[in-house]
């Protein structure tokens, strides 16, 4: 195997795990959200993490579906839409994200390391496939870290931390070190 192979193949893979990483991320802070605070905004200018969650949706379906074969922003795709008119309920939000990062993790795992190079677009603009991988890693990250700041600004004093808590990186490091915990 050559090692263009290798890294791509290697790339995918971890291409993919940070996708899972961060829908963790998001998966663990909407977990801490009670009641009505999914669609709580800090000022009208914010979205709610129920906002957030539809437009990430809409994005991931449009993105992601026939990846391969047609632009990556689908003609019935409505972005502005995506920004009003959250869905009614908590459960119908986590549904909304459950079923977009389907999407994604359906259409990572269809790809082959010979993918990576294929040209797509989006908005018309060409990209390999790696370059669009790529963009969506950024988009949703800047996305998941949006709703771990408002789900912790919502949830207050019962908001349990996602990294290594405030005071405790030496312990961590420590344990680290000694092979005890995860370094993500």
């Amino acid at each position: 195997m050559d090692m263009a192979l290798r890294f791509t193949t290697s790339y995918l893979v971890d291409s993919t795990s940070l996708f899972r990483y961060y829908k963790g991320l998001g998966d663990r802070a909407m977990a801490q959200l009670t009641g009505n605070q999914i669609f709580t905004t800090l000022d009208p200018e914010m979205n709610s993490v129920a906002i957030i969650v539809k437009h990430l949706s809409g994005n991931m379906q449009s993105r992601w579906s026939n990846l391969l074969t047609s632009d990556g922003e689908k003609p019935g795709r409505n972005r502005d839409a995506e920004f009003e008119n959250p869905p009614a309920t908590h459960k119908a939000v986590v549904k909304m994200w459950e079923d977009g990062w389907e999407t994604v993790f359906d259409t990572l795992s269809s790809l082959t390391e010979e993918d990576m190079t294929k040209t797509i677009t989006i908005r018309s603009e060409p990209h390999s496939v790696m370059q669009a991988i790529n963009r969506q890693l950024g988009h949703y990250s800047y996305h998941c870290g949006q709703i771990v700041f408002l789900a912790k600004h919502v949830a207050g004093a019962n908001w349990k931390t996602l990294s290594i808590p405030r005071g405790c990186s030496a312990d961590f490091n420590a344990r680290v070190s000694k092979g005890e915990a995860s370094q993500r």
